[in-house]
């Protein structure tokens, strides 16, 4: 990844730390049992899509905190992409990449050993992911300094992704403080990229129990926004319910990769927005010439599982179906259509939300790089049987 002029934030970022999950049994612990655990694989019918395409032919760009492209599970499939922070950690660092390594590996792990056996298996597992890290890690020691910086590298990744390559935009962040609001620059970067035929994947927020705030950039008109559900269907209580949520996906009990070549469990609609990437990525591969218009509505009218009424703001139209998108994606027109951008204002304030309990400061933290925050924090090792917290290790 090459290094840009380190930019300035124009404002702080908040990062939402989840809580520790069980430790798994021993006997299941280990690199090659850890596919038994990816329960989402099931859950969205891989095995049926791939018959179809693995993501040959898509680039998936992860704006994040980067990715480390000599993981196992992810050799060959990570392409060179740009630093947009300029400082902070650097590989090899404890605090380096992990976030965006455990994204890019939901969405694009092909796993390793004989036959892609072992490891983490992406839902599209051919597709090529393109690292853009425009924040830092939660952990990181620059994080004191990011607290006087200023810049704009999350508008500026998503323009710079959508000019060099990228058919899927993945931002598995975002500001859901209580003084979270829109940034026009942000908007016009994912208007700009979606006039370009890029579709835009976020997390809704990780604030379902800290009152609902809405959550940038999943908020921006045209967006393809992702709650959390758990291997049941049911909400994740952490979710954020608004008006804008597109889908829902797996965010309990995620395996993903790290750089440190352990495996770790956790959850967060960070996860789900990259399963949904994922998604989109195998939509993509198989018929190149939709629009990002087309996509979203594509994911919205093959949900299954959808809440009375159609769509609520738990789930948005229900469980993200790859199988059935791709098969209701082929009687569609494609020849000649051009992508578009919303124009106007689309800030409206979603539905009735609970009053703030005033201590926004005990679970959010400043980041730097841009104006979005992490919201996924693995919490399990899975490797070799022993405890540890994903930030810890």
């Amino acid at each position: 990844m090459t290094t840009a002029t380190a930019r300035r934030s124009t404002q702080a970022l908040s990062v939402l730390l989840a809580a520790a999950l069980t430790l798994l049994a021993p006997g299941t612990a280990h690199a090659d049992g850890i596919r038994a655990q990816q329960w989402a694989l099931d859950a969205m019918h891989t095995q049926e899509a791939w018959r179809t395409t693995k993501g040959a032919g898509v680039t998936v760009a992860v704006l994040d905190t980067g990715v480390e492209n000599d993981h196992p599970d992810l050799a060959g499939n990570v392409l060179t992409g740009e630093d947009l922070v300029g400082f902070g950690a650097a590989r090899g660092d404890e605090a380096w990449a992990r976030h965006g390594t455990a994204m890019a590996s939901i969405i694009a792990g092909h796993g390793h050993g004989t036959g892609g056996a072992d490891g983490v298996m992406g839902i599209a597992p051919e597709a090529k992911i393109l690292p853009v890290r425009v924040i830092l890690e939660d952990k990181d020691p620059a994080r004191a300094k990011a607290r006087r910086t200023r810049g704009n590298a999350l508008a500026e990744g998503i323009r710079w992704a959508a000019d060099h390559g990228a058919d899927v935009i993945n931002l598995s962040l975002g500001d859901d403080s209580a003084s979270a609001h829109p940034e026009p620059t942000e908007d016009e970067a994912i208007q700009y990229a979606l006039k370009k035929g890029v579709a835009v994947v976020a997390s809704a927020g990780n604030g379902g129990e800290k009152g609902d705030h809405i959550s940038y950039p999943a908020a921006y008109p045209g967006v393809i926004a992702a709650t959390a559900v758990d291997r049941y269907g049911t909400r994740a209580s952490f979710s954020t319910r608004r008006w804008y949520a597109t889908v829902s996906a797996p965010g309990v009990d995620v395996v993903i990769a790290d750089p440190d070549h352990k495996y770790y469990e956790g959850w967060g609609t960070s996860a789900a927005a990259a399963f949904v990437s994922g998604a989109v990525a195998l939509l993509k591969a198989a018929h190149p010439g939709l629009t990002p218009a087309q996509i979203k509505k594509l994911l919205e009218d093959t949900a299954r599982d959808a809440p009375a009424g159609g769509r609520d703001d738990s789930r948005g139209f229900g469980f993200v179906d790859p199988v059935a998108a791709l098969k209701a994606a082929a009687g569609l027109k494609t020849e000649g259509l051009a992508s578009a951008a919303h124009r106007g204002k689309y800030f409206g304030s979603g539905p009735d939300t609970a009053a703030s309990d005033g201590s926004t400061s005990a679970w959010a933290a400043p980041l730097a790089g841009g104006t979005g925050g992490v919201l996924l924090v693995a919490a399990v090792v899975l490797w070799r049987g022993r405890r540890s917290s994903y930030d810890d290790a």
